[in-house]
């Protein structure tokens, strides 16, 4: 027998050495992946998949769209004359910086170059310019009306235009731009409606989902504003304020980086130091931490194979990860500790890995069915979460059991947690008189998720947003002041080529302009306007007469013209239309420079080689009232369909940005809900086929269950709805709390039956294992429930979830466990081999 054992010792050292060299292999294959990893905390992965044409459009808008490259920027503090001098040196510092393509501040530092364009350009651009308005005729009623304005208010600037532009193209132009109503002006510059505030509206070249590029202009605008107030001790008391989406993304960036930095550290810290005290010495910690840190080395290199990108949001969530995975070394331990040293380490193991393996294995699997219905959401950055969790769990707990046993030659050194078992094991066996209690809670939590049903769900995407109330406020408050675009309604029309684009916008314009003129529409911009498409161009310039033509229309327009005119005085204008005939047609970098090639930057785009012209229209105020923010407008949307499909533009799309929004978030809270019931079915699926017994399956499943109806109606009273989020995190206490419904309804086996003789058909749950359930109870609710102390909402939801979710998984095990014998209780104690008696 000695020969056998001792030529059995190299193989045995040999299988033991196995397992740690391809552990190794592993973390050092994570490693590179890790390395190759691109990490970001941009936002847009949490926007979700867009389905339809009118929702892509919406995350494109929301990504890259001219709404999200918006900053607008207040200056307070100090007097009216001190706010407008920095706004001035504000706007001169940031008009010199490329990563601005426009600032404006109220100085009319282009209106000098739109009005040399749109006169040099009249022609071009004037919808008015038709073969009956050059007409004899028509060149007669067009002088007429431009002689009566000589009377009018606007008859000086009639009167130097004249003798060029006798039909009145400039004013046709004007009339047709769609100008909004511009923000109060002090001394110069635009000022908040109370006077308080300078204001500044910059638009930025890089797109609002770029943070990187957005922190860039952030920190150019407040460089900008510092050197604006330098050497100048009235601007001591001013301060510059900022909003817009890319400031918001990048205060979210900061908020996500600083929030998971700032829990994982504390969450570490609690977890340690609750380890500390359960275990005597630091290598049995380090020992116990190591599938957690295999866990997420794990479930970092999948996401990164699978994305190349890890979010933060991803790492973040990786805390809760921490307090899971570390469950399965707590119970290694806490359930094999030999403190009367009657049994050999490697035996102890052995033995708990034959008893208590399997048990731990279903838990880990429930959890992994929880959160693989993540993998199939509507939302990318959910998509990360599943796979970095179910990876990275199921890693934690392979190493646990194929890693942890060979790392070290003597036995763990664990505190004797007997005493504390003892008292769990008392409280366990009390938890039984609760139940009447408990039954009046669940009718409680019943009737107030009857009471709420209808406010239980939010129904908007902006109820994800990350943005705290007080910087929406000032958002809001900022927008009002300077009248920033309301871009919620749209037509878009698509397009091979520029041209394309451009002529559907015309079609759809002369579809539109009807709606405008009876009320149903307050106004509506297109690029067509500013850059008309070469057929409208070229349709226009054949309405031009040539040279000679026109000056004998002219003459015969002057006759009988109720003010007296010479002829002779309008020798410019022929000559300009002359010009006109000759010259090429307009071409967008003629635009350069001018306001309106701004507004055809941000309304005509060019994406993976198809065009997008853009019509934002604006809702009809209501009586009474004033200019209303966006999300409270509202359109007849049949009518603008209605006239949209009559201009017979393929694939033209009217769009309500927010209906899309908050229907594209609907659509996904159902189809979430559906994944989350498929994610449970498949946790039952999964109990029946491990424990072949449909009461063993319903005695684990109702407490968790429970847990989940009390939650949900914690949210419902405290009027919180329920998000995606919300969701997730109700199903992950049915994933995670199944560890601990498990070892309550566990059967003893011939095994667990002590030298008293307890039957082996008594359940009851030992006090070494109720000891080792607490403990990995509290390293969960340290990693789950310190996310409710985030800014983030997204990760803010899932501690709010799942953190007091798990607490009520193991109080409720407790009290709807089978009861074991009165007798039982103190024989428990004597349930693990080799563990001494307390009781």
């Amino acid at each position: 027998m000695a020969h056998r054992s001792d030529s059995g010792s190299p193989r045995r050292a040999l299988l033991r050495r196995r397992p740690v060299q391809l552990w190794l292999l592993f973390l050092i294959g994570c490693a590179i992946a890790i390395q190759r990893a691109h990490f970001t905390a941009d936002l847009s992965a949490f926007l979700p998949r867009a389905p339809s044409a009118q929702q892509r459009l919406l995350v494109d808008q929301l990504r890259e769209g001219v709404i999200s490259r918006l900053i607008i920027v207040a200056i307070v503090g100090g007097d009216a004359a001190t706010r407008a001098e920095l706004s001035h040196g504000i706007a001169a510092t940031l008009r010199r910086d490329l990563r601005f393509v426009s600032v404006n501040n109220g100085e009319p530092v282009t209106q000098a170059l739109d009005e040399r364009f749109v006169f040099e350009h009249r022609y071009l651009l004037s919808p008015a310019v038709t073969p009956q308005r050059f007409s004899a005729e028509g060149l007669h009623s067009a002088l007429g009306e431009s002689l009566d304005l000589l009377s009018s208010s606007a008859g000086l600037m009639s009167k130097a235009l004249l003798p060029r532009d006798p039909t009145g193209e400039v004013t046709a132009i004007v009339g047709q731009f769609d100008g909004e109503a511009q923000p109060a002006s002090a001394d110069g510059v635009w000022a908040s409606r109370d006077g308080k505030r300078a204001l500044l509206v910059v638009q930025t070249a890089g797109a609002g989902s770029d943070t990187d590029a957005q922190e860039s202009a952030i920190a150019a605008v407040r460089a900008a504003f510092d050197a604006a107030a330098h050497g100048k001790p009235t601007a001591s008391s001013c301060r510059l304020l900022l909003t817009g989406p890319g400031v918001f993304s990048v205060e979210t960036r900061d908020t996500i980086k600083h929030d998971v930095e700032k829990l994982s550290i504390i969450s570490l810290a609690l977890i340690v130091g609750l380890l500390l005290l359960v275990y005597r010495s630091p290598l049995t910690l380090a020992l116990g931490l190591v599938p957690v840190a295999s866990g997420v080395a794990a479930g970092l290199a999948a996401v990164s194979l699978a994305f190349g990108t890890v979010h933060g949001l991803t790492l973040g969530f990786g805390t809760t990860l921490i307090g899971e995975a570390v469950d399965y070394s707590i119970y290694l331990f806490i359930q094999s500790a030999r403190h009367d040293k009657s049994e050999a380490s490697g035996d102890a193991m052995r033995a708990w890995i034959a008893r208590y393996w399997p048990t731990i294995r279903l838990g880990m699997l429930t959890s992994v069915c929880g959160f693989a219905s993540m993998l199939f959401s509507g939302f990318p950055g959910l998509v990360q979460l599943g796979l970095y969790s179910m990876v990275g769990l199921a890693a934690a707990a392979a190493v646990t059991r194929y890693v942890l046993p060979h790392l070290g030659t003597r036995a763990p050194a664990v505190r004797d947690l007997s005493r504390l078992g003892t008292l769990l094991a008392r409280a366990a066996d009390a938890a039984g008189r609760l139940r009447w209690p408990f039954a009046a809670l669940m009718i409680g939590a019943v009737a107030a998720l009857a009471l709420h049903r209808g406010q239980l769900w939010s129904h908007e995407l902006s109820s994800l947003s990350p943005v705290p109330a007080s910087s929406q406020a000032l958002d809001a408050a900022l927008r009002a002041d300077v009248g920033a675009p309301d871009v919620r309604y749209l037509v878009v029309v698509s397009g091979a080529s520029e041209q394309a684009a451009l002529e559907g916008a015309e079609k759809i314009a002369m579809r539109l302009q009807p709606l405008v003129d009876s009320g149903t529409l307050a106004g509506f911009d297109s690029p067509a306007r500013y850059l008309p498409s070469d057929a409208t161009q070229r349709a226009r310039l054949a309405s031009l007469p040539p040279a000679d033509v026109l000056e004998a229309r002219m003459r015969s327009a002057v006759a009988n013209q109720t003010i007296g005119v010479k002829p002779d005085v309008f020798a410019p204008f022929v000559a300009d239309v002359e010009k006109a005939r000759n010259a090429p047609l307009l071409r967008r970098e003629d635009l350069r420079g001018t306001s309106m090639g701004l507004a055809v930057d941000a309304l005509l785009t060019e994406r993976d080689g198809q065009w997008q012209a853009m019509l934002s229209l604006r809702a009809p105020a209501k009586p009474g009232a004033a200019a209303p923010p966006a999300n409270e407008t509202s359109l007849d949307a049949h009518a603008i369909e209605t006239a949209v499909a009559g201009a017979g533009v393929t694939g033209a799309l009217f769009v309500d940005l927010k209906k899309e929004a908050d229907d594209l978030y609907v659509n996904y809270v159902y189809e979430d809900i559906r994944l989350s019931l498929a994610g449970f079915a498949a946790i039952v699926v999964l109990l029946f086929v491990a424990l072949r017994d449909p009461r063993r399956v319903v005695s684990t499943l109702v407490p968790l269950i429970a847990a989940v109806l009390v939650v949900t109606a914690a949210f419902a009273l405290f009027h919180e709805p329920l998000t995606i989020l919300h969701l997730i995190g109700l199903l992950l206490i049915v994933a995670i709390g199944s560890n601990y419904a498990l070892f309550f309804n566990r059967r003893n086996d011939a095994s667990s039956a002590d030298s008293t003789g307890t039957s082996p058909a008594a359940r009851t749950v030992a006090p070494l294992t109720l000891a080792s359930l607490l403990i990995a109870n509290l390293a969960t609710v340290a990693g789950f429930g310190l996310l409710a102390l985030s800014h983030v909402p997204m990760l803010e939801s899932f501690g709010l979830t799942v953190g007091p979710g798990a607490i009520l998984a193991l109080l409720f095990s407790a009290i709807l466990a089978p009861r074991a014998p009165h007798t039982a209780l103190s024989r428990a104690t004597t349930d693990e081999p080799g563990q001494r008696k307390t009781a």
